[in-house]
Formats: structure tokens, sequence, C-alpha cells
């Protein structure tokens, strides 16, 4: 009984492997057998059981190379058997091994495949801000970064040629999130969705934050909110960084009434691909106690120009001169 219980539990264990490694344990099996009844049938012909073997697989790949050929009836007669059974196997194999491929790159494409990686980007949301967005990101570094972009509109990855991996469904459910891996994630960045209207795509956004820092509670997020309500939400909510989008815009366009041609200069100062840089850099020892003035003057002369100090959250611009750096200081900066 317990021999019969050990043999029904392999076959069920074979009828469950992929078809694929089925297919190939077959074909060896089929190619393995024929090979030792050639050789016992005709010695002569195939000296040996790898001999047999070889005649087997060149057999039923159709190959036919006519190195070893059956000279008897009963050889022949076994030719004709593992023509008509192993050749079989081996073509449902490769037309299977075809199919399996196309049907893991549709399912990439059409983003039903988890992503196993780590350190990654997550991107929420497509839209073209979004597309710009990977663009700059791409082009600015060195070597290939891992992008993941979930999204439930898209039909297929939109970028599917530039090292992004789509995941699709809804960023609010748990499940999708960790398709995309997001325990392992260096930064997620929420785009609001622009197919509801505002207040919709900040409670959507919001939402999708909490779900984010549910699971991971240490990764870096960045949200983007499009009303000013909505703004301390997704401070509760856990955003590392809130992006205004609509503030920005109506920024941009008072000053560029003001001074025409604002708008470009701004463009140009915030474009990372056109060599000005707009970032933040940490005070260094020799800094601090040092006048804002002095230290812009020491900081021109490596082409670094100081624009403003970021102290305890909040951010001066064109501070005073007389200001003294301090210690948890960072320095907004234009670097080329």
């Amino acid at each position: 009984m317990d021999r019969i219980k050990e043999q029904t539990s392999l076959i069920f264990r074979f009828v469950h492997w992929p078809l694929i490694a089925r297919i190939l344990v077959i074909i060896f099996v089929i190619n393995i057998t024929f090979g030792f009844l050639i050789h016992y049938i005709e010695p002569a012909e195939f000296p040996s059981i790898f001999d047999g073997i070889w005649w087997a697989i060149v057999t039923t790949a159709t190959l036919g190379y006519g190195d070893y050929v059956p000279v008897t009836v009963t050889g022949r007669s076994l030719a004709i058997i593992l023509i008509l059974f192993g050749t079989g196997f081996v073509t449902t194999y490769f037309v299977s091994l075809a199919a399996s491929a196309i049907a893991t790159q549709n399912d990439y494409l059409e983003g039903k495949v988890d992503y196993r990686g780590s350190e990654h980007i997550i991107v929420i949301g497509w839209n073209e801000r979004v597309r710009e967005t990977l663009r700059q990101i791409n082009s600015m570094s060195n070597k290939p970064l891992s992008i993941v972009l979930i999204d439930s509109t898209l039909e297929k990855n939109p970028l599917h040629d530039q090292n992004v991996h789509f995941i699709k469904g809804n960023p609010c459910n748990d499940q999708t999130l960790l398709s995309a891996n997001v325990k392992s994630a260096g930064f997620v960045v929420i785009s609001a969705d622009q197919s509801k209207d505002e207040v919709q795509a900040d409670m959507n956004s919001v939402l999708t934050l909490l779900a984010v820092k549910g699971l991971n509670p240490d990764v870096y997020t960045i949200a983007e909110i499009l009303t000013s309500t909505q703004v301390k939400n997704a401070q509760r909510a856990g955003a590392d960084e809130v992006i205004q989008t609509n503030m920005f815009t109506s920024y941009v366009m008072t000053n560029s009434m003001m001074s025409n041609g604002m708008s470009n200069t701004l463009l140009n100062m915030l474009d990372q691909l056109k060599g000005s840089k707009l970032k933040y850099l940490e005070v260094e020892k020799d800094m601090i106690g040092t006048t804002f003035e002095k230290l812009s003057n020491q900081m021109l002369q490596k082409k670094i120009l100081i624009i403003g100090i970021k102290r305890r959250g909040d951010t001066m611009v064109n501070p005073p001169l007389y200001t003294l750096i301090q210690a948890d200081d960072c320095l907004l900066v234009i670097k080329d």
C-alpha cells in the first residue's frame, strides 16, 4: 500500500509540472529507451548504447545524418515507431516553447508579471508629465534605472523599450503594490489621475499614499496634489514631499505676466538635462558660522551660485547677507 501511495504521489507531482518540462522529460525517456532497444536489436550497426541514443535523438529531431541506419526489419519497424511518436513529441515541445515565450512576452506587455528587483523607482499613474519625468530620469543616469510603472487604465506598457516594468492594477490595492515589490522600493512617485476631477484625484492620491506607507513606511514618497486643501492630508498620510502642481503653474503664469519671458527662464533653471542643476547641498564643517555673503563669494569661485538656505524645513530665498550658516542648514544652489 505504501509503495502504491508513493507511486501515485510521483505521478501526481509529474502531472503538475509545467507542460514544457513534462514534454522534455518524455522526449528524453523516449530517446534513451529507443537507444537501448536499437543497440540490443542491431549491435553490429549500433556498437554502443550511446550510438543508439545518438541515432534516436537525430531521428526524432528529423535531422537524419545517416551515420547510423537500422538494416533489419525489426530495427526499421522500431525506427518507424520512433518517427511516429518521438518526432511528434519533439514538434510539440518546440511549439509549446514558442507559445510559452510569446505568452510570457504578452504578460510583460500587459502588466501581469510581478517585479522581483529592489531599490527601484515606482511611478503610479500615467500621463504626459510622467512620460517626460521618466525621460529626464533615464537621460540623467549613467546606468539603466529600475523603474516600475503602475496604472489601471493602460492596456499595455507604453515604455516597454525603455527599461520600464509595467504593472496593471489599482494602486490602492495591496496586491497591486506587492506585485510592484513596494516593500523593497527606493522611491514612490504618485501622479494625480487626470481622468478624475481635482478633488477626486487628490482623494485617490492620498488613499494610494496610505496604502504605500502601510506596506513600506520607510520608502521615500513624492505625491502630486492638485488642491491646497488636501496638502495637509497628504502630509498626514506620510508623504515625504508634496508637489502642488496647480500652485507651481500659477506662480509661473504670474511671474510671466510681471516679467515677460520668465517661464522660459524658470524652465531652463529646472531642466536637469541642460546643465544647470537646481539642488540642495549639505553644509560642510568649515562653512558653519560663515555669513551668507562670504560663503556666496567662496562658492562662486567653484561656479556654484547660492540662492537660498533651507533651515528646519523652511527655505529662505536670497536671505540677508549677514545670515550665519548653521550646522543643520542645506544650501539651495544652481550648479553646473
